[in-house]
């Protein structure tokens, strides 16, 4: 919305001097935990659908401070992930040739419709946006959100129903499509830098990069995810490494494995000690980009658990065996005291054995004057 007065044509300032660069664009993708079980316990104090009227105002929050923002939307499903914005095209494939191919590769991308079409056209695919009351983009998140949750409830059948989420699946798909979209930036300035993700333009650089600010945010309400600690482990070292900061908005439940996700990507966590005032949390806590972090003091946890979880139970450990060729975390000694990951004999020493008991010495007691003579 920065381009409706025109301001962004202008290169120069009143003085002849080049204009300030405006930031790079933010792409914020949102995982958002949709598990019926947890929003039915959560319902007297926050209904979800007063959950996804501040998710859509805080949406359109973060599209109104650039034009070129971007978001999107994930669910995080009790038995699987999938996107509710942007909603894949028809299977026709703009990229792909005549032969399904792309770039001699066999094509199995899937193109994404957000609202806008090639070359930055908008998009005719829906008809339900043209309301003279709503921005347009406004307009088509809101539908297309909505009209996803309620297909997603409607598939979901009551055997599927579980207290945890795929919260592993919907990182793994928040990743691939940062990585897409990165890719695309790339591909429509070769001069930009896929590798500078976070860096702000170069003043001096007369061609600054395209760059990309992504950063991911759950709002979680679900409780123990011990089972999906590996992948969800994984996502963290992928994130740490792409510097993708993950911000927690922890509404209900408690988990361990989110908390080392936002301290080890340098997110925001937040648990939320008033669910009703969601929008505040998200306008508040979550709305500033890693460009506008840097000279503000975000939220921090008081403290984070970094417990781990066993490779064999898949329970919370305080203390446990750890294997050293694979680093896998055991809470016993496993059988025959091979590592169940790498198959590596473990060893173990003396533990288990009981300890050797020393008979105690008798101290010879000491004999006292006169003791055990006879009366006289």
């Amino acid at each position: 919305m920065n381009a409706v007065d025109g301001s962004d044509h202008y290169t120069k300032t009143s003085d002849g001097k080049p204009a300030p660069l405006l930031p790079p664009p933010s792409l914020l993708t949102i995982i958002l935990d949709t598990n019926p079980h947890a929003w039915a316990l959560l319902s007297p104090t926050l209904p979800l659908s007063a959950a996804i009227s501040n998710l859509l105002v805080f949406i359109n929050a973060h599209l109104a401070f650039n034009n070129a923002n971007k978001v999107a939307i994930i669910a995080s499903h009790t038995q699987r992930a999938e996107f509710l914005y942007p909603q894949p095209t028809p299977s026709s494939n703009s990229l792909a040739t005549s032969n399904g191919t792309h770039n001699g590769l066999p094509n199995e991308d899937t193109d994404m419709d957000d609202g806008a079409g090639t070359n930055g056209h908008t998009s005719t695919t829906t008809n339900n946006d043209d309301d003279a009351n709503h921005y347009r983009p406004f307009r088509h998140i809101q539908t297309t959100l909505l009209l996803a949750l309620s297909k997603l409830y409607a598939s979901t059948p009551a055997s599927s129903l579980t207290p945890t989420t795929s919260i592993a699946g919907a990182l793994t798909l928040a990743l691939t499509y940062i990585n897409k979209a990165t890719l695309n930036l790339t591909t429509s300035n070769p001069s930009s830098n896929p590798t500078g993700l976070q860096n702000l333009p170069d003043p001096s650089n007369p061609n600054p990069p395209i760059v990309l600010n992504p950063r991911i945010l759950i709002l979680s309400v679900s409780g123990d995810l011990a089972h999906q600690y590996i992948p969800i482990m994984n996502t963290i070292f992928a994130c740490q490494r792409l510097q993708i900061p993950i911000d927690i908005a922890k509404i209900a439940g408690d988990t361990v494995f989110l908390q080392q996700a936002s301290d080890a990507t340098h997110g925001t966590y937040i648990k939320l000690e008033h669910p009703r005032g969601l929008l505040q949390y998200l306008m508040m806590g979550f709305l500033p980009d890693q460009s506008s972090r840097r000279f503000l003091v975000a939220p921090t946890a008081v403290g984070v658990d970094f417990r781990a979880a066993c490779f064999c139970h898949r329970r919370v450990v305080d203390v446990g065996f750890v294997c050293s060729i694979c680093l896998s975390i055991f809470c016993s000694p496993p059988e025959g005291a091979i590592c169940l990951t790498c198959g590596t004999h473990l060893q173990l020493g003396d533990y288990g054995a009981k300890p050797a008991v020393l008979a105690r010495k008798k101290k010879k007691r000491k004999r006292v004057d006169g003791e055990g003579q006879g009366a006289t």
